[in-house]
């Protein structure tokens, strides 16, 4: 099964090249992978019909119990008999349909076969999490199959439509799937429908949310509306999803679980009622329309509402009839379809108001019609009315709910005869005063695979006997009563056949009164579904642009205080409904003096930053703050945590410095005491609030803690340090993807800084005048002297570009500390790198080190003096770093860890013993990446700022000379 599956994806991805080497004619191919799973379901029906399933399983989520199983029973088979057989004839329709050099034909027909795999997957799932899989697969596939002519805006906006009906529908059933999946204790479906789970609020509340999915699929009211919109596809998609696969996805999902949830409340009542409105009013409305295209999605519409009341009654007798219909459905509606399109291809036209004499041009094509449009009437001696006669008489031996929603399915089937004659005569029939539309003639190509599903619903009629055997199987998973429905043609007389004759009296009569039912539609329509949609949508968005209007001002202190106020009123809502400090220790004030006095002094910090009216001077307060927490931990004996802080820290504020370069020295106006004193009162309810909640949390623990054991496993690896053990070998994936994250971040928010090329190598520097002196120099310091007529000794340049600087911007003394403390630093950073293992360090902090050296460069000596001291551009370091971390853990899968997937020992002259392990290159790729971040940080918020200063001035000079 898995390889039937795989096979249709394979494919389907070489369905481009096929179709441009082959034109239409490609389709022929694709349509063998859906043959073949048709004629293995064919292979499989003795056994299964006698009750022997065929299964296949392999373990996915071990941890969590869900496997990739797949389970071919007798539903399963019947809708793979559709999913299968009508695709393969869809794609053979497709090379005929399509003409060579069709726009996009090679994406299209991948698509449409890989839709196939998908069904077949999603009908052949035995675990939830599968068939959701397969579920979304299909979803996402329809929505590029109706929007393929994309050019189009209506084929854009019906695949929006239909994507944003069916995914919302999806999102529901999947969280229904996960409480069923928690409420039974398993995800395989076999056995929750074999055991399913005890009765309770949260099954009704988990079934109900599977019904969301479930109906929105098969477009049952009030989420129909998807479904005629999407019409805008070609007629094969139409032929195919829209007929006989996806939107019966929804019908064989109620069908799968009613034998387990038919009486959990609300399940019937749910689906009786929707789908007996579903359809009267679609058949209604097809009573309406012009396009017959359109005529049959609307009289899918309302099939589909019948399909639903029969699969969800919960019945030995209606799940026989609802079997029955499922494949009765299929055999009349997807050759409809494709002779609409034989129309539409032949006349040019689909309008019933232009069309006339059809039929007598086109006499088999007309033929083919007249028997598919015989079925769904379900005149004998066709399928159609020996599964309309199970129906009838199944729902007139239920309940009260099911005879209430038989009397309604008989006006439903009125309507579905007279839109059915309403089809046939607007196709085929002469018109008076009518010209007879002029018509290309068809191939046999065009017209074989229509035709042999009429067939099937001329043979299966008095045959309906050889069907019998499986759908009785799948019946049988319901009570046996003691006088079970048998399928077959002649019942005799009786309630059902009464029935039958009624519903097609009244349906010749509202055909033959056509022209007073329009116009008594008209008089009485509702509003489309399609206009309440788009209102809805239209009210939607006009509500975000308020809320968002009133809400996104441009004020960073407004967006912090409304994230500490939802935080705040959460967090105290759940403490003060809960109060789990009962249970809870008391807090130890500290433990040791140290603390308080370090706490002390950050507070004062912190508490300082509300009075300063200097820009700068609350920065580095506010540096001064993560330093005390540094020192805590240091006071607290972790080193490693307090290294990384520092060095956090240390880049942080040198950032922020950058920032405030090009604002204002001073705060704007002062703020008004009241919402001064609204923040302050926000900042400390939020501080201790969440200090009270971590008190607790930490108080809550009941379980061992995991250091003791990490410590151990550390030691055993003749390791010592624990924390950056942590990070590179039991949280290495973690720490690849937070170091992924920290990439991205910080080169979209550089890139949004600046849109064009960001700066890499040193850019050209700005033009001189005579002398060397730039253009920043003069602007600066207004000198006009070339260098070469001062007077005096040549001063010694300690930085590669010192001399690019004005003098009154360089600093003698920090030019010098520079280039001392630039290499030990660079070695100190290195040291940290290789020391992580048995001392405080690691890939993180030395990053950390290495940029504060280069970020000292930059503030000695400028932004040449950083491209002198950096060369290479800041994207090689970050992409180089993630590649070498990915490969190592990629590598490290060998043998499942990170840390010892290799190692190396030696001896080295005056070094010693020495050995490395993967983590050290797990290492290295972090501290490349961090290196790169940091360098790239202050590439843009430094040396892009000074490189757009010096221009300016360049400018503002040029104009003083010019002048």
């Amino acid at each position: 099964m898995t390889l039937l599956v795989l096979a249709h994806f394979a494919v389907a991805l070489c369905a481009a090249p096929l179709v441009r080497r082959a034109g239409p004619r490609a389709f022929f191919v694709l349509a063998l992978p859906p043959l073949a799973a048709l004629c293995w379901a064919l292979s499989r029906w003795g056994e299964v019909a006698s009750g022997r399933p065929s299964t296949e399983t392999w373990s996915w989520i071990g941890a969590y119990d869900v496997e990739a199983a797949f389970r071919l029973d007798a539903l399963s088979l019947v809708m793979v008999l559709l999913a299968a057989g009508i695709g393969a004839l869809v794609l053979v329709y497709c090379a005929g349909y399509f003409r060579p050099g069709t726009r996009q034909l090679g994406g299209f027909g991948g698509n449409l076969l890989a839709f196939a795999g998908a069904m077949l997957g999603l009908v052949l799932a035995d675990d939830l999490m599968i068939l959701y899989l397969f579920w979304e697969l299909t979803t996402v596939l329809s929505f590029l199959l109706i929007g393929y002519d994309s050019e189009k805006r209506g084929s854009r906006r019906s695949a929006l439509q239909a994507l944003t009906v069916t995914a919302a529908g999806g999102l529901a059933m999947f969280v229904g799937f996960l409480m069923l999946g928690q409420l039974a204790g398993t995800y395989r479906i076999s056995r929750i429908v074999d055991a399913p789970p005890a009765p309770s609020a949260a099954l009704v509340v988990a079934v109900l949310l599977i019904l969301c999915g479930a109906l929105a699929k098969s477009a049952v009211w009030p989420l129909s509306l998807w479904l005629p919109n999407a019409m805008a596809a070609p007629t094969p998609v139409s032929a195919y999803l829209h007929a006989a696969a996806m939107v019966k996805a929804g019908v064989y999902l109620v069908a799968r679980f009613a034998p387990a949830f038919s009486d959990v409340t609300g399940w019937r009542p749910v689906l009786l009622t929707l789908g007996t409105v579903t359809m009267l009013l679609a058949g209604w409305r097809a009573l309406r329309l012009n396009d017959i295209k359109i005529v049959l999605a609307y009289g899918t519409v309302s099939q589909l509402g019948f399909l639903v009341v029969l699969a969800g009654a919960g019945s030995y007798d209606t799940a026989l009839a609802a079997v029955a219909m499922i494949l009765r459905h299929a055999l009349f509606k997807a050759p409809l379809f494709l002779v609409t399109g034989i129309v539409d291809h032949a006349a040019g036209t689909r309008d019933l108001r232009r069309l006339s004499g059809v039929g007598r041009s086109l006499p088999w094509v007309c033929a083919v019609a007249v028997v598919a449009g015989a079925s769904m009437a379900a005149l004998p001696p066709l399928l159609g009315f020996a599964a309309k006669e199970a129906a009838f008489d199944a729902l007139a031996h239920g309940g009260t709910g099911e005879r209430w929603s038989l009397a309604l399915i008989v006006v439903g089937s009125a309507l579905t005869t007279a839109y059915t004659l309403r089809f046939l005569w607007g196709a085929f029939a002469r018109k008076p005063g009518l010209a007879d539309t002029p018509v290309h003639r068809v191939g046999v190509g065009l017209l074989a695979p229509p035709a042999l599903l009429a067939l099937g619903s001329l043979v299966f009629g008095p045959g309906i006997g050889l069907l019998a055997g499986l759908f009785e199987e799948y019946a049988h998973a319901y009570a046996v009563p003691e006088h079970p429905y048998h399928l077959a043609l002649w019942h005799g007389f009786g309630l059902a056949l009464g029935l039958s004759a009624l519903a097609w009296a009244g349906g010749a009569a509202l055909f033959l009164a056509r022209e007073p039912v329009a116009r008594f539609g008209r008089r009485v329509a509702w509003p489309k579904a399609d206009e309440v949609f788009g209102r809805i949508v239209l009210g939607l968005e006009r509500s975000a642009l308020q809320v968002t209007g009133s809400v996104q001002k441009g004020s960073l202190p407004a967006y912090v205080a409304t994230v500490l106020a939802v935080m705040l009123a959460g967090l105290v809502a759940v403490l003060a409904t809960d109060r789990p400090w009962d249970d809870t220790p008391a807090p130890r004030v500290w433990d040791s003096p140290w603390q308080a006095g370090v706490g002390a002094l950050t507070c004062a910090c912190a508490l300082m930053c509300l009075v300063v009216q200097r820009r700068m001077k609350a920065a580095v307060l506010a540096g001064l703050t993560g330093y005390g927490t540094a020192a805590l931990y240091i006071v607290q004996g972790a080193p490693d945590l307090a290294l990384t802080q520092f060095g956090v820290e240390t880049v942080s504020t040198v950032v922020l410095v950058l920032v405030l370069r090009r604002l204002p020295v001073f705060f704007g106006d002062k703020q008004r005491i009241r919402r001064r004193l609204t923040g302050v009162l926000l900042a400390l309810g939020s501080g201790g609030v969440v200090a009270c909640a971590v008190w607790l949390a930490a108080g809550a623990r009941t379980a061992e803690p995991a250091g003791a054991a990490m410590t151990e496993e550390t030691a055993h690896h003749g390791l010592k340090d624990v924390v950056a053990t942590i990070l590179v070998d039991y949280r290495a994936w973690d720490t690849m993807g937070e170091s992924a994250v920290l990439a991205v971040a910080v080169l979209g928010v550089t890139s949004l800084l600046y849109v064009h090329r960001r700066q890499g190598r040193s850019a050209s520097p700005p033009a001189r005048l005579p002398g060397g002196v730039t253009a920043w120099s003069l602007a600066t310091s207004r000198l006009r002297v070339p260098a070469k007529y001062r007077q005096g000794a040549p001063e010694r340049s300690w930085l590669v570009a010192g001399d690019t600087l004005a003098p009154e911007h360089r600093s003698v003394v920090f030019e010098v500390v520079a280039r001392l403390v630039f290499h030990p630093i660079l070695m100190l950073s290195v040291y940290l790198l290789l020391c992580a293992e048995n001392l405080p360090g690691g890939g993180f902090v030395g990053g950390l080190v290495a940029g504060v050296a280069l970020t000292i460069r930059y503030l000695a000596g400028g932004r040449h003096e950083l491209a002198a001291a950096a060369p290479v551009h800041a994207g090689f370091f970050t992409g180089l770093g993630l590649a070498l971390s990915t490969g190592v853990a990629l590598v490290g899968l060998t043998d499942g860890t990170v840390l010892h997937a290799f190692t190396w020992h030696g001896h080295l002259p005056l070094i010693g013993d020495w050995h490395a392990g993967t983590a050290v290159l797990f290492d290295l790729g972090v501290y490349l990446l961090v290196l790169g971040v940091v360098l790239d940080v202050v590439r843009a918020l430094g040396s892009k700022i000074d490189q757009q200063t010096e221009y300016r001035a360049g400018l503002a000079l040029a104009g003083e000379e010019r002048g």
